[in-house]
């Protein structure tokens, strides 16, 4: 296996190896002999994205292996193959599919029930996008993993959220979600991405994932909502420093330039600002309305260059995005 250039020893890493031998075991279930079983295989996978840097490239990977490997050996996507994905990683269960994805926690000891599961699909909402503040695209000190076993063993609020508080933003989300109500769904997901990071300090020792600068835009995304009267944008963070924007299509235009004002960078090459190309919004004539500008010389200013990159993306397709990528 090789992952962006570097090979990678598949025998020591039992997360790989357990997802192909999940597949292994789908595919005689299945009957399936597209082909042998004995067969060796090459694994090449890209990121165009920071790896282990709080931006669940391991979801994204483990997916994308977990599906190409279903792909080659003839099974469909379905609940048991989302069990096979989060054996790599968590997260990669809701990236086999497209659109929102809920994974539920499942009761059995066995964890067959533990599936994702789609809400609606990527063409429900077409106009929810991202926009992703990358402040360190370098390996974090804490992997998820590890933080997240120190968290069930340490903190003491973890098991509040996990039996109370979540269930209850689950059903509320899912209901903003099939309303449109983006004001709602703003809302929970930056309270939800709060307390994720309450129970990361309430860990022994304690997980910080979030830096100076990522607080930063936690005060910019409310400061921004503020001046403008509603929650047009919402920030979460995973386990890392980098924030991801979720933002509706027709605001992107003010969002960048809120951006470029208060996180001034002298970079301006296509190297900082990646993914969806962002010159068919037409920003800057869309942002001319001198009350608009007014409000957005209120933005606290922060140090030049403590953004690295920009990525502009949005709500994914599931299988077919991950067919094309898989090598």
């Amino acid at each position: 296996m090789w992952l962006n250039g570097e090979e990678v020893p598949f025998e020591e890493n039992t997360r790989i190896l357990r997802c192909l031998n999940e597949v292994h075991r789908l595919a005689i279930c299945a009957g399936s002999q597209k082909i042998p079983l004995s067969w060796k295989i090459h694994v090449k996978s890209f990121n165009n994205f920071p790896t282990a840097a709080g931006l669940a490239s391991s979801a994204a990977g483990y997916a994308c292996l977990v599906y190409s490997l279903a792909c080659l050996y003839g099974i469909p996507v379905n609940d048991q193959l989302t069990t096979v994905a989060r054996q790599g990683s968590g997260s990669a269960c809701r990236s086999l599919y497209g659109g929102f994805v809920q994974w539920h926690r499942g009761n059995l000891d066995s964890g067959c029930d533990s599936v994702a599961k789609q809400v609606v699909s990527s063409k429900f909402w077409p106009n929810m996008h991202l926009i992703i503040l990358v402040v360190n695209d370098q390996r974090k000190n804490t992997g998820s993993t590890l933080g997240m076993q120190r968290s069930v063993q340490t903190s003491q609020l973890i098991q509040h959220r996990a039996d109370k508080v979540v269930p209850e933003r689950v059903n509320q989300l899912k209901t903003a979600i099939h309303k449109h109500d983006f004001d709602t769904f703003a809302k929970i997901t930056m309270k939800d991405s709060n307390q994720f990071h309450a129970i990361a300090m309430d860990t022994y020792p304690p997980c910080v994932y979030m830096n100076e600068t990522s607080h930063s835009i936690v005060s910019f995304v409310h400061d921004f909502n503020e001046l403008m009267g509603s929650s047009l944008i919402a920030y979460t963070f995973d386990a890392g420093p980098n924030a991801c924007l979720y933002v509706l299509e027709e605001n992107i235009p003010k969002l960048i330039y809120a951006i470029n004002k208060a996180f001034p960078n002298d970079e301006e090459s296509a190297d900082y600002l990646r993914g969806i190309p962002l010159s068919n919004l037409d920003i800057q004539s869309k942002t001319k309305d001198n009350i608009f500008r007014e409000k957005m010389e209120l933005l606290k200013i922060q140090q030049k260059n403590t953004l690295k990159y920009i990525i502009h993306t949005k709500v994914g397709e599931g299988p077919r995005l991950l067919r094309a990528n898989a090598r």
